[in-house]
């Protein structure tokens, strides 16, 4: 079985060197990478053609038109028998072929999944955000392969299907969580995904909290949007963000104006956040940031499905696809 490892890239060369490095590292050399430049001003023409004679590697360049419409190029143009999609910003450990290898001989599926993880060479801040999307305590475990409120949903960052897949369900539609819509229809049209926890990546993330807060704030109102598209897929983890923003403007009110002890609840939780993330990451400073990235995960995210939930739902205005899709280009 070859596999096509298809990756997106806008303007990420120091990025996709870190991914050839882990590429050309990797114990299993049974794949080839398809690099599609979207419409990059700062290529990575030069980084790709540093690894051209270590791995097959297909590099195409494209005009800018989204991470979706790019991937379904380098599907077109993959000659594997499993796509298999990370992001720009992961590092692959150097068994991470040979584990999904050995996944797929032990129990075939045409769909998987992987985890993700933060490496020991992340910035500080990179770590602490790997645990705010990551943890039970801030989005119920359905980012990290471990005990989840939801049911398993591959994403981008680590997820790969069979040419058999593409051909029935086609391609990634440009829009918010475009990975979820597509495990959507993939699993509607009968394929059932498996989480293969030793297939894991290291994930970047956003390097910065303000870069992070406008990620999650897309995050939550694209979940609006996948409620209007799949009505009844929103699920009580999808609410728990916005319940947790309402709830603490609350006690902050009241807390200001009747008594501190309204304070409590939000203290515990606080508390609660910081002892999980310093055992979790073995690092006090790494925990107490990773309360703060905590913090912007759940109110940047509750703020963003408010937003939508007012403007979409209660306000009737439904989808705007056009708005959606320049939002997604950060336009």
């Amino acid at each position: 079985m070859k596999f096509s490892l298809i990756v997106p890239v806008y303007n990420r060369p120091d990025e996709v060197a870190d991914l050839l490095k882990s590429l050309a590292e990797q114990e299993d050399r049974g794949f080839e990478l398809v690099i599609v430049e979207d419409g990059s001003t700062v290529p990575c023409l030069a980084q790709a053609e540093r690894y051209a004679s270590v791995f097959p590697i297909q590099y195409f360049a494209k005009s800018n038109e989204g991470r979706s419409i790019a991937r379904n190029y380098g599907m077109e143009k993959a000659s594997g028998d499993y796509f298999v999609f990370v992001d720009s910003d992961c590092i692959l450990p150097p068994d991470y072929f040979k584990n999904l290898r050995y996944e797929l001989s032990r129990s075939y599926t045409d769909f998987f999944g992987g985890p993700d993880a933060a490496h020991s060479s992340f910035t500080d801040t990179q770590k602490a955000i790997n645990f705010a999307m990551t943890s039970f305590l801030t989005t119920g475990g359905i980012r990290g392969g471990k005990v989840s409120m939801e049911k398993f949903v591959p994403r981008t960052f680590n997820m790969g299907f069979s040419r058999r897949v593409w051909e029935k369900v086609g391609g990634f539609r440009e829009m918010f969580s475009e990975d979820i819509d597509m495990s959507t229809r993939i699993r509607q049209a009968g394929f059932s995904p498996q989480l293969f926890r030793d297939v894991r990546v290291f994930h970047k993330r956003r390097g910065n909290l303000a870069k992070f807060w406008r990620q999650v704030h897309v995050f939550g109102m694209s979940r609006i949007t996948l409620q209007l598209l799949y009505p009844g897929s929103m699920k009580l983890v999808h609410w728990m963000p916005a319940v947790f923003t309402l709830g603490c403007a609350l006690l902050i009110i009241l807390g200001i104006l009747l008594s501190p002890l309204f304070l409590i609840p939000l203290a515990i939780y606080l508390l609660a956040l910081w002892i999980s993330a310093i055992f979790a990451t073995r690092s006090l400073k790494v925990g107490s940031l990773a309360v703060a990235a905590s913090l912007v995960q759940l109110l940047g995210y509750g703020t963003g499905f408010i937003r939508a939930y007012v403007w979409k739902i209660l306000l009737r205005h439904g989808r705007d696809e056009e708005q959606e899709i320049r939002m997604r280009k950060g336009k």
